[in-house]
């Protein structure tokens, strides 16, 4: 099986223009196709910009089947690449911070949401998911999806590994100083469960916040196998499913457990 050559873009966006973003979008799949990538994963929250007023998250937010979606399955035929992007979802009444997994023909493969949510600002404006592994199969990789604060839960990742995830997406809004996540803490959680994690991060200002970049594809042998700068950039790794099995035949993690002294954890 071949790898999965997989594209971050690490980008903010405009603030609140939806469709100045699905343009953006456009061209960085544009870009991704050419050099060679299946997949392409976009920041937390890029169909509109994380800053938001909440009352403006709540205008701009959109069906997960919404005319976004729509566009964006348009840009997925057209290039023939598998999209991954953050947008803040309204169903009834609730809106969560989601991220919705489109295949390389258009259809939607799977669509997730937040299930921890950091800070004030995120606290006011969503309302948490409840679902914490959300799947699909893509290239024979069986992938996860998770956003942002999620993956600093140890045993949100490690319920991954069980349920087999291979590759784990995760859009980001990454702000200082938290930038040891990006760069320390990403590709431990690689190693200890024995997956890829495509971490990709928002850059620069907005509003309140600074984003630190630094957009990484981690390996299970603990390896950044790419990582971004500070600034706008996108960057290809590959997520090898030969290594994969390589590195989980040597690695004992998984197989050494006892999960029956872990039972106080819950």
């Amino acid at each position: 099986m071949p790898p999965l050559r997989t594209a971050l873009l690490q980008s903010s966006g405009r603030l609140g223009d939806t469709a100045e973003n699905l343009k953006a979008l456009d061209g960085a799949a544009a870009r991704a196709a050419q050099g060679g990538a299946g997949l392409l994963v976009t920041s937390e929250m890029f169909l509109t910009g994380y800053a938001l007023e909440t009352e403006d998250v709540a205008a701009l937010a959109e069906p997960a089947d919404g005319p976004s979606a729509a566009a964006i399955g348009e840009i997925a035929r057209r290039h023939g690449v598998a999209v991954l992007y953050g947008y803040p979802e309204r169903a009834g009444d609730a809106v969560f911070n989601a991220a919705r997994l489109i295949g390389p023909d258009g259809a939607a493969l799977a669509n997730y949401r937040k299930t921890h949510l950091f800070g004030c600002f995120e606290q006011d404006a969503f309302t948490p998911g409840d679902t914490p592994v959300v799947q699909a199969d893509l290239a024979g990789l069986r992938i996860g999806i998770m956003i942002c604060y999620d993956v600093e839960f140890p045993e949100n990742v490690r319920a991954h590994a069980l349920a087999g995830t291979d590759l784990l997406l995760v859009p980001t809004a990454q702000m200082h100083p938290f930038q040891f996540v990006a760069e320390q803490l990403v590709p431990v959680r690689a190693f200890e469960n024995q997956m890829y994690i495509a971490y990709v991060n928002r850059t620069g200002p907005e509003g309140e916040f600074e984003f630190v970049g630094l957009s990484c594809l981690a390996s299970p042998d603990g390896v950044t196998r790419t990582r971004a700068g500070r600034g706008e950039e996108l960057v290809i790794g590959e997520a090898d499913p030969e290594l994969l099995s390589a590195s989980r035949t040597t690695n004992p993690y998984l197989r050494d457990r006892r999960p029956g002294l872990y039972a106080s954890l819950v």
